[in-house]
């Protein structure tokens, strides 16, 4: 997700005091049968740990400051190939009065490795283009450290299982960082659908719907806006991530609208994505944008380039359980921004497009939409009731509160991650799975099963605990 980096100085430090009072309320409802109930954790076997962080641009920061505001962490290394990047982290811990990190990534693109060498590195944490996560992921877990990394599409199926591999030789973890599975609605959803509210689950829907045109696109000074320049002439993510819409057709991004999707119906625990069908629209989006921007025009060179990626990327899952899932990619076109998620069961259905919810028999008139302001409140997701205060200020309406609180919390407690190598394989795969259906003419896509027959046996875990 993309947003300009905010000020959060003011946010205040013992809101991330953590531990100081107990919640164990379940929201009433009978749960499923292979959910456990929310249950209070026992005491972490790591009081403190130390913490690189490799990527330093402004979703790297966003991590560093959130660190900051924590006691039970200490960021000793930093790593990036910008010196400018550097200067700013350094700033950042200056302001916070906290020692300097070391700083790695003045001997190139791999000087990340110097840094995994340390060996009072008890996590690292991976912010940095998206090519570059799964390789420094991989060489991380096979430095036997605890591993976080930011996410995105993934380059190829040999990528995913190379992160499983890396972690089955090891016996490192994976954190994957997929923010949107503690959006507070998405997360009180949850609590709905383990309580049974919308009956058997049916159909799924889910996505990344935001005009990033103004991200692709910059004058090589501001991160959003103000130009049509991308690569070495542009800003931050317009460095590195326009590319890929100019060599890729599939769905590039798809972790924020699966990730919660796949926690609704227990994907990777009881249940797995089958295959998928994905189809593409011709790419328009990017060059209207170019030839009618005022700094731009028919004849800027920008203009003349060829880009690959179909302005709306659609993807169909079948599940093992029978489920199905749409997926939505559609980032080059105007449009306000959305997730597109919905949740259809026997009983009724959810989606947050127009923030509505429909239970046959219980809403007030049949066949007409509630608002959902009363449901979300009702079944407020234990977690958010007691951190709220902690996450109200920060980024992304709190999210990324809750996922770094979780990795720090399974980093100490010495446990597997939450969200985990598997999911991450299983997520990143849909990118490459569905950059082949559409290349074939949709021919469905089988998604290789990463966990090897453990799906079948491996038990929720996901948000029922009261500190991840």
């Amino acid at each position: 997700m993309h947003e300009s980096s905010t000020n959060r100085r003011d946010f205040f430090k013992s809101a991330f005091l953590l531990g100081s009072s107990l919640l164990a309320t379940q929201v009433g409802g009978t749960p499923q049968t292979n959910v456990a109930p929310f249950v209070v954790r026992a005491g972490s076997t790591k009081s403190k740990i130390n913490l690189g962080i490799i990527g330093t641009g402004l979703r790297g920061r966003d991590h560093l400051e959130m660190m900051l505001y924590r006691t039970d962490v200490q960021v000793i290394a930093i790593c990036d190939i910008d010196p400018a990047a550097l200067a700013e982290s350094q700033k950042i811990l200056s302001e916070r009065k906290q020692p300097k990190a070391e700083e790695y990534g003045s001997k190139g693109d791999r000087d990340y490795l110097r840094l995994l060498e340390r060996k009072d590195l008890d996590a690292v944490l991976i912010a940095t283009p998206w090519k570059w996560h799964s390789e420094m992921a991989v060489a991380s877990l096979k430095h036997g450290i605890y591993t976080a990394t930011e996410v995105c599409g993934g380059f190829s199926i040999d990528e995913c299982w190379e992160l499983v591999r890396a972690h089955e030789e090891t016996g490192a973890h994976l954190f994957f960082l997929e923010n949107v599975c503690y959006r507070r609605d998405v997360m009180a959803i949850l609590n709905m659908v383990r309580q049974q509210m919308f009956g058997e689950i049916i159909h799924l829907e889910g996505g990344y719907q935001h005009d990033l045109r103004a991200v692709k696109f910059n004058d090589g000074k501001q991160p959003y806006g103000g130009g049509v320049e991308f690569g070495a002439k542009g800003f931050s993510e317009a460095r590195w991530r326009t590319e890929n819409s100019i060599y890729r057709n599939g769905d590039l991004y798809p972790t924020h609208g699966i990730g919660p999707v796949a926690n609704f119906i227990n994907i990777n625990r009881g249940n797995r994505f089958l295959y998928l069908t994905s189809m593409a629209s011709k790419a328009r989006g990017l060059h209207d944008y170019v030839v009618n921007h005022p700094k731009g025009g028919a004849n800027h060179a920008s203009a003349q380039v060829d880009f690959k990626l179909g302005d709306v990327v659609t993807t169909l899952i079948k599940c093992n359980n029978g489920e199905t899932v749409l997926l939505s990619h559609d980032t080059n076109l105007p449009r306000p921004y959305s997730l597109g998620f919905r949740v259809q069961g026997t009983k009724g259905l959810w989606m947050d497009i127009n923030q509505s919810v429909m239970m046959e028999g219980v809403t007030a008139k049949a066949h007409r939409w509630e608002k959902q302001d009363d449901w979300l409140k009702k079944y407020d997701h234990p977690l958010w009731q007691k951190y709220e205060k902690a996450a109200e200020k920060a980024g992304h309406g709190g999210m990324d509160f809750f996922v770094d609180n979780a990795f720090v919390e399974c980093v100490k407690a010495g446990i597997p991650a939450v969200l985990d190598v598997y999911d991450a394989a299983t997520w990143l795969a849909i990118t490459p799975l569905s950059e082949t259906s559409i290349a074939t003419g949709s021919v469905p896509q089988p998604f290789p099963d990463f966990t090897r027959g453990r799906w079948m046996s491996k038990q929720v875990d996901f948000a029922l605990n009261d500190l991840f």
